[in-house]
């Protein structure tokens, strides 16, 4: 990609998040105090993640029911072990037990990722397609379910109208700006259709965004 293609694709971006904030902020006086604390910068800080649906995929498997922390350190040890992010050939070659051992992985994971491995070839026109059929291919895979699939779809395909309804910090963060009746579903029916980056500002009023 030329540097003007991406220059214009960072603008589009840029466009669309100032208009999804003002759009939060007109229907949403909670969201808006949020917005007016944190600024324009949604995402914070977010340590260098694998840019390709493989590679991202592999991490969110690392990452799940694990801290932030713990997901970095086993990624890179898994990283250690293959000599960068394995491939698939490579994750199917290797012995899962020496794996797991090396990485520190479960013996779940190390079997989900074996799984992912199987199904890489459905990978490659994933952006190509529309969430809910993103979150039908992903979840196919045994140990990727809704929640990986929505994390996918809000940091690495950065799709507008996307609500992450079974993340524990989503939940803890409409409860602490709406009450504890409040739902994560009914909250952010207002912000359609900018529902990813209002899931954003929730995480980044807890100063934590999902691994």
């Amino acid at each position: 990609m030329s540097d003007g293609a991406s220059g214009a694709r960072h603008v589009a971006a840029q466009d669309q998040d100032d208009a999804g904030r003002a759009h939060l902020s007109a229907a949403d006086p909670v969201i808006a105090a949020v917005i007016a604390r944190v600024g324009d910068d949604a995402l914070g800080h977010r340590a260098t993640r694998p840019s390709d649906h493989w590679g991202v995929l592999v991490r969110a498997i690392i990452a799940q029911q694990v801290s932030v922390a713990s997901a970095d350190a086993i990624f890179g040890r898994l990283q250690e072990f293959f000599g960068g992010i394995p491939t698939p050939e490579q994750m199917f070659a290797a012995d899962p037990d020496v794996m797991r051992s090396a990485a520190g992985l479960s013996r779940a994971k190390t079997a989900y990722l074996r799984s992912l491995a199987e199904h890489a070839a459905t990978l490659e026109d994933l952006a190509d397609l529309s969430d809910e059929e993103v979150r039908a291919r992903l979840t196919a895979i045994k140990g990727i379910g809704p929640w990986t699939a929505d994390i996918f779809l809000i940091f690495h395909l950065r799709r507008p109208d996307v609500v992450a309804l079974g993340d524990v910090g989503l939940q803890r963060a409409v409860a602490n700006l709406y009450g504890p009746e409040a739902t994560l579903a009914e909250v952010a029916e207002r912000w359609r259709p900018h529902r990813t980056l209002g899931c954003l500002y929730l995480w980044r009023s807890l100063d934590a965004t999902p691994a």
